[in-house]
């Protein structure tokens, strides 16, 4: 039975997304832990608007040091899920290879799909046998719905991401771990841009419906924000 205040870790909870995610958990009554990189962001505020609800503490996901410092401050902490939503994309998000620099390629690769992975294995000590795992992906990981073709070093990040994960699960499919890739839409936020289709009010709400959902099937999915299995 799950516990009446469960606690979730939101790997890059400053703003946007993450930050929409860990208000709508509070709102339902989780314990929220949300990292940032930055002194003051709305995650901030909202730990003070939900005083012992939310707790803030530093981490930059692409530096092995910083994740092994949060894993320090939460010693003896347990927590009931982790969800890595940190993730970033290139200067010309919708750019061919072609047009992006080997050093953009190699940043959007280790943040998007190395990095998540190394905060997952630094923390899932933390999480009890049937704690959940997730990470943000997208239906832009899929290379089976790629039919579009742009979106070059994104797109590899995602499927990158999906793979690692597929990896992780593998080895404890006879686990009883919950693993999650959510694929939220394309939703308007400074990662998203303006031109997305959908607000942070109307995805929101179903993104976390489908991973409290998930908590009571173990194995990994890939999921749309309505729990609808994405293709690989």
């Amino acid at each position: 039975m799950a516990e009446l205040e469960p606690t979730i870790l939101i790997a890059g909870a400053s703003r946007g997304l993450g930050l929409a995610m860990a208000e709508e958990f509070a709102g339902r009554g989780w314990h929220i832990i949300g990292t940032v990189r930055a002194d003051r962001t709305g995650l901030h505020e909202l730990s003070e608007r939900l005083p012992g609800k939310v707790r803030v503490e530093q981490l930059d996901v692409t530096l092995p040091a910083s994740i092994a410092g949060l894993r320090e401050a939460l010693s003896g902490q347990r927590v009931d899920a982790i969800f890595v939503n940190a993730g970033t994309t290139t200067s010309d998000p919708f750019g061919s290879l072609d047009q992006v620099t080997d050093a953009d390629f190699l940043r959007v690769m280790e943040t998007n799909a190395l990095a998540p992975m190394r905060v997952v294995a630094a923390l899932e000590d933390l999480l009890p046998p049937n704690g959940m795992v997730g990470a943000m992906s997208s239906g832009l990981g899929s290379i089976a719905d790629n039919t579009m073709g742009k979106a070059d070093a994104y797109r590899a990040s995602k499927a990158a991401l999906n793979m690692l994960m597929k990896t992780y699960a593998v080895r404890r499919e006879n686990a009883a771990r919950p693993v999650i890739l959510m694929a939220p839409g394309w939703i308007k936020t400074e990662l998203g841009g303006e031109g997305a289709t959908f607000t942070l009010e109307e995805t929101v709400p179903a993104i976390v419906d489908t991973i409290i959902a998930k908590r009571e099937r173990p194995g990994l999915e890939y999921l749309d924000r309505f729990g609808q299995a994405v293709a690989w």
